[in-house]
């Protein structure tokens, strides 16, 4: 075994007991599953019959999972609406294992929930066909941001690392970036934003995926000398301390201070099952082992094995630490 292997490997049996807190939008993730029983005769579409429906935790409550899954104590700050969606996720959430004390729970919001409707054939495999968003106005109520602000506050006052999952439906706003700014100072805070990134400015680092990168860029990216340059300058644009960029099957690339980029080969099987939450995945990995004593590039090396087990598994998942252990140890490079 390679001295990175046993020192990954040591990282691991740190994560147990951590203390983790996630700022950002909370999504139930639902997967509604039928088979195709015939054709409409009132349009040329398939008619299916339900199976089963299944919610899970998406967004920023998956991250929290994941961790929950790696051994961390996790508090989710987050808000949900008083609705079925809402009411299901928590359930779940506190069924594996994540502090939803400070989830807050809004009378006139709607929970975000993305409906995935998955079709076959009696016998085989289900594939998605379409997929329906409910999504409610950003979160505006003067008295719900400023309780927020104050769950935000006192969740972090005693954590090892925050995360920020930012999906761009209200959660994360400037006074909020404002107190983690400060809290980076002495805690890693890690950033994922699908829309917002380049105003999420002077935290610790981030895990944008190669498509973020090229429409912070506003140009594709069209070779590894041009993937550096391009994170470099949006990494000096951020002010941060490190980037990873995501690659999907080509790996990744870290970028940090003082060091060259490194590139990371992919592990695991060519062809993924799945890539839903993925990203929730890789930067809860990054954020735990960050908070477990790794250096960035031994939290890349970690993160980029839990990336490769997750988009093996259907719908959304996680990780546990028996499977990252078992990747490590018996995975070729």
């Amino acid at each position: 075994m390679t001295p990175l292997k046993r020192r990954l490997l040591e990282i691991v049996n740190n994560f147990s007991g951590k203390k983790l807190v996630i700022l950002g939008d909370a999504i139930a993730d639902r997967f509604l599953y039928g088979s195709i029983s015939r054709v409409s005769r009132e349009a040329p579409v398939f008619i299916l019959r339900h199976e089963q429906t299944e919610t899970t935790p998406g967004g920023a409550a998956n991250s929290a999972v994941n961790l929950a899954s790696l051994g961390a104590h996790v508090a989710l700050v987050s808000v949900i609406g008083n609705d079925e969606a809402g009411n299901e996720l928590k359930l779940k959430l506190n069924k594996l294992g994540v502090d939803t004390g400070s989830l807050l729970t809004a009378e006139k919001l709607q929970t975000t929930t993305k409906v995935r409707i998955l079709a076959g054939h009696a016998h085989s495999n289900r594939q998605q066909v379409i997929r329906i968003d409910y999504e409610d106005a950003p979160v505006s109520d003067g008295d719900l941001r400023a309780k927020l602000l104050k769950e935000l506050t006192t969740r972090v006052s005693d954590a090892n690392a925050v995360i920020v999952s930012d999906y761009n439906y209200g959660v994360v706003d400037t006074a909020e970036t404002e107190l983690l700014r400060t809290v980076q100072r002495s805690i890693p805070v890690l950033v994922d934003s699908r829309f917002r990134l380049t105003s999420l400015t002077g935290l610790t680092a981030a895990t944008p995926n190669e498509d973020e990168l090229e429409q912070s860029i506003q140009e594709p990216i069209g070779s590894r000398e041009h993937l550096e340059s391009a994170a470099s300058e949006l990494k000096r644009q951020l002010d941060y301390r490190a980037l990873l960029v995501t690659r999907g099957g080509r790996g990744m690339m870290l970028l940090e201070d003082d060091a060259p980029p490194l590139h990371i080969a992919a592990v695991g099987a060519a062809q993924p099952v799945d890539v839903t939450g993925a990203g929730d995945t890789v930067i809860a990995t990054f954020a735990l082992a960050l908070a477990a004593g790794a250096s960035f590039s031994e939290a890349a090396h970690l993160a980029n094995y839990a990336g490769g087990l997750v988009v093996m598994k259907r719908g959304t998942a996680s990780v546990t630490c028996s499977e990252l252990e078992h990747s490590i140890v018996n995975s070729e490079d």
